[in-house]
C-alpha cells in the first residue's frame, strides 16, 4: 500500500503543511533537496505553481530539517526560464527564503547525462539533469490540469517533461529537439511515463486549489477544486488527480475508461514508477470535509 493525503482547502499555505503532516514521514531531514515546480510558463495557477504553495513548501521543508534546497527547472516554449521566474518573483523569493536556483534551460552540456530507458518509445533516449540523477532527495509540486497538446492531463508524471531539455537554445544540450520528438509521437503519453524512470520522488505536493478541466497547460477553463494532495508515489497521486478531474467534469479523454487504463498511468505502472493498481492506494484525511471528499475519490479509484 502507498499512502496519499487529501486536504479540502482554499488556503494553499495551510493546505501544503497539513497535506505533508498527514503522511507522518520525513524523507528530507538532513538532506540536500532538489525541488521541481511547474514553471513551464509564468501564467497564474494552475498555469504555473502558485507562489503561496512554493513558499509554504520551502518553509515546511526547512522546518523538516532539509539542509539545502535547490529549485531546478526549465520553461518552454516561450519566454526563458529566467524571465518566467523573474516575472513570478521567484528570484526575490530565493534570496528571502535562502534557497538556490538552477536554470536548466541555461545549463551547459556537462550538466546533463544521457538516459536510455529500457524498451522505450524514445528514439535514442534523452538528456537528463545530473542534479536530479544525483539528488539526495527530490520534491515535486505539480498543478491540477488537463493538457490540450496530447498529454491529456498534466499532474506529477507530466511534470517530468520539464526535466528534459528542448534540445535547442542557449544550453545547446545536444542540439536535438527532444520536445519535437515527444509532441509529434503517437506514443507521447507513454514517453512521458518513461521520463519518470530516470528518478525517484521523496515527496509530491499537488496543488489543486484551482484546476483546468479543459485546455492547459498554460490556460484553460478554470474551476475551484479546493483540494491538495501529497504523497511519495507519482502514479498514486496522478490516479487521485484524474479522479478529482472527473468529479469536476473534464475532457472526454480524461473521463474515458478506467483510471489505470489512462496511458500515462498505465505505462508508469508497467515500468514500476509507482503502484500497479488502485487497490494499493490508501487515501488519508484529517477532517470531516476532507474525508467526505476522499470517499468520492475512493469510489472512482475502486472502478480501476
Amino acid at each position: 500500500m502507498t499512502k496519499i493525503s487529501l486536504v479540502r482547502t482554499d488556503n494553499r499555505t495551510e493546505g501544503t503543511k497539513k497535506a505533508i503532516s498527514l503522511l507522518k514521514t520525513n524523507p528530507v531531514k538532513g538532506k540536500a533537496v532538489v525541488l521541481k515546480p511547474n514553471f513551464n510558463t509564468a501564467d497564474p495557477a494552475p498555469g504555473s505553481t502558485h507562489n503561496d504553495t512554493l513558499r509554504s513548501l520551502i518553509l515546511t521543508l526547512k522546518e523538516m530539517g532539509a539542509r539545502k534546497i535547490t529549485l531546478a527547472e526549465r520553461s518552454g516554449p516561450g519566454p526563458t526560464t529566467h524571465d518566467n521566474m523573474e516575472k513570478k518573483g521567484i528570484l526575490v523569493m530565493a534570496k528571502e527564503l535562502g534557497f538556490e536556483i538552477l536554470d536548466l534551460q541555461a545549463m551547459p552540456r556537462e550538466g546533463w547525462v544521457l538516459f536510455k530507458p529500457k524498451d522505450s518509445h524514445w528514439k535514442d533516449g534523452f538528456l537528463f539533469p545530473k542534479i536530479y540523477r544525483e539528488a539526495e532527495a527530490i520534491v515535486t509540486t505539480p498543478c491540477l490540469k488537463t493538457h490540450q497538446f496530447g498529454g491529456h492531463f498534466t499532474l506529477s508524471l507530466k511534470l517530468s517533461v520539464g526535466m528534459v531539455p528542448p534540445g535547442l537554445g542557449p544550453a545547446g544540450a545536444g542540439g536535438y529537439p527532444y520536445m519535437n520528438e515527444l509532441h509529434s509521437s503517437k506514443y507521447q503519453r507513454e514517453m512521458i511515463a518513461e521520463i519518470n524512470t530516470a528518478y525517484k520522488t521523496d515527496l509530491v505536493v499537488l496543488d489543486g486549489v484551482d484546476a483546468f478541466v479543459d485546455g492547459g497547460p498554460h490556460v484553460g477553463t478554470r474551476v475551484k477544486a479546493n483540494v491538495m494532495l501529497a504523497g511519495t508515489d507519482r502514479v498514486a497521486i496522478d490516479a487521485a488527480g484524474v479522479a478529482v478531474l472527473r468529479l469536476l467534469g473534464t475532457t472526454p479523454e480524461v473521463s474515458r475508461g478506467k483510471i489505470f487504463e489512462q496511458d500515462q498511468i498505465k505505462r508508469a505502472a508497467e515500468l514500476g514508477v509507482g503502484v500497479k493498481t488502485a487497490k494499493e492506494i490508501e487515501v488519508v484525511t484529517g477532517d470531516k470535509e476532507s474525508e467526505e471528499y476522499a470517499a468520492e475519490i475512493r469510489k472512482l479509484l475502486a472502478k480501476g
